[in-house]
């Protein structure tokens, strides 16, 4: 089933998932970050920011991304009874591939 939520602009649908200690490909965050990071799955990519001479600026993260993006960024929103993080693209850290 589609994400039923259309994002706008450069904005981002984040599913969180869950603290971050060490990612799938085996980057280890240090002590720090891991207070602040999240990794979450991108459900839905607005079209890109429009600049001033009407052209769009292309999104880098796609639909079924996983990403990692800090705690403190963003809004939560829910939907159907789901909680989801809605961020600029430029709050997004890395795409943990």
């Amino acid at each position: 089933m589609a994400f039923p939520i259309k994002a706008l602009h450069d904005r981002v649908f984040i599913k969180r998932l869950d603290r971050v200690q060490q990612t799938e490909s085996g980057l280890i965050l240090p002590e720090a970050a891991q207070e602040e990071q999240f990794q979450g799955e991108v459900l839905a990519v607005g079209p890109g920011l429009i600049k001033a001479d009407g052209s769009r600026v292309a999104m880098t993260v796609k639909t079924g991304d996983m990403v990692l993006f800090p705690e403190r960024h963003g809004w939560e929103a829910e939907f159907e009874g789901e909680e989801f993080t809605i961020l600029r693209e430029k709050d997004i850290l890395a795409i943990v591939e």
